[in-house]
């Protein structure tokens, strides 16, 4: 049981945060070494690489926070962590093939390294063995929560596959996607945190809500990076979403209010993918106001995922998932 003075100051930033949560983590990360181990060599292969590529575990750390925030002491949210990394990993793999990216957290993927197919399969094991992890928990609530998310997120992977080369979709369809891809696995991250703790069902509604509004801002804010970092700090090629033809939230404001002219260089870009007019995309980007736009969007939803924690008891692990909203817009990686 991690045991946290009441009077324990707020965690400063995600550091803090992190060595708050750092002996579940650890015991996270062992459950996960150990449930990667296969007796097929390649899938041991590509899950090393996987565990080697570091990552922040910010889906099962924010599981883990949600269960302490919710008072729980017991020892099934050490699986479920694991059984949400699982997913999101194996979702990396299948994303990674589909986007025919060569670069995620500054290494090589794994389709890069051992081609489509093994990656595509190893995903497929991610998955599987997720659900042996969910059964072995024999809690139906659990169950139907995870089963309905992974379903949505398949749903979203569709969707913003149609989406690709549309320079016409607008930003309830572009929220659509990412509710569906990245923020419905942050609400079940948190919402299942409350169930363990044994919260009231308005309580767990908030959870989910703050993982909701949290994942929102995290992959806006995501989408931002991708016009406004650099490779070497955020890990993947600038511009990767903009050959990928994929139209995100900068693109889509900065459609609205471009000049006509730049209005037919982000149609074109969108449509065919290329890089080749990068330097004159981004500058009519950022000439436009959309990244302002879009980094008020971030940060709206950031601070409802803090209003949604005011449902939950004071603690310095309510503190935590408080600091990680305010994370998610200010991170430059």
């Amino acid at each position: 049981m991690n045991s946290i003075p009441a009077d324990a100051p707020r965690p400063a930033d995600f550091a803090a945060v992190r060595a708050l949560a750092d002996a579940d983590m650890r015991r996270i990360d062992a459950l996960i070494r150990a449930r990667l181990a296969s007796d097929v060599v390649l899938i041991n292969q590509i899950a090393e690489h996987i565990i080697a590529g570091g990552g922040k575990r910010l889906r099962p750390m924010l599981h883990a926070l949600a269960a302490r925030a919710a008072g729980y002491h017991g020892e099934q949210h050490v699986k479920l962590a694991a059984v949400i990394e699982f997913i999101h990993t194996s979702t990396l793999l299948h994303d990674d093939v589909v986007d025919e990216s060569g670069l995620r957290r500054g290494r090589q993927t794994a389709n890069a390294l051992w081609g489509n197919a093994a990656s595509v399969l190893v995903g497929d094991f991610l998955y599987s063995r997720s659900f042996q992890l969910m059964v072995e928990l024999d809690d139906m609530r659990v169950m139907r929560i995870l089963a309905d998310t992974t379903n949505t997120i398949a749903e979203g992977e569709v969707l913003q596959l149609l989406n690709i080369g549309n320079a016409d979709v607008d930003e309830a369809a572009y929220l659509a996607v990412i509710e569906r891809k990245t923020a419905v696995l942050f609400a079940a991250a948190t919402e299942l945190g409350g169930l363990l703790g044994g919260l009231s069902a308005g309580q767990v509604s908030a959870l989910r809500r703050y993982g909701m509004e949290l994942g929102y801002a995290f992959q806006i804010a995501d989408d931002l990076l991708d016009y406004t970092s650099d490779a070497d700090t955020l890990g993947k090629n600038i511009g990767d979403d903009l050959a990928e033809g994929k139209p995100t939230l900068p693109l889509i404001y900065a459609l609205q209010s471009a000049t006509p002219e730049q209005v037919a260089s982000l149609r074109h870009a969108i449509e065919h993918g290329g890089l080749d007019s990068l330097d004159r995309i981004v500058a009519a980007i950022r000439d436009s106001g959309a990244l302002e736009r879009t980094r008020a969007r971030a940060e709206a939803h950031a601070n409802a995922a803090h209003e949604a924690l005011a449902a939950l008891p004071a603690s310095t692990w309510r503190d935590a998932l408080a600091t990680l909203a305010d994370y998610s817009v200010q991170r430059t990686f």
